[in-house]
């Protein structure tokens, strides 16, 4: 199982890691090395999804919470 997610959100240039075990989000340094070349693609447009069936941005985590998922 996965124990932790690398993900970026559309309109901010930082990457973040979720750590699923700790349930903690940190944000990552993409100053270097691949993920630096990932942060540089982004900026393009590219997306990159690996091993992640779902995922959706949320308003809130209220809004997740309680179900209220917008398409």
């Amino acid at each position: 199982m996965t124990k932790a997610i690398v993900f970026g959100v559309e309109g901010d240039d930082k990457l973040f890691i979720a750590d699923l075990e700790a349930g903690t989000v940190k944000t990552l340094d993409s100053s270097a090395g691949d993920l630096a070349k990932i942060a540089a693609l982004r900026k393009g447009g590219l997306k990159v999804v690996k091993k992640v069936d779902f995922a959706v941005a949320v308003s809130s985590a209220k809004a997740a919470f309680s179900g209220h998922v917008e398409p």
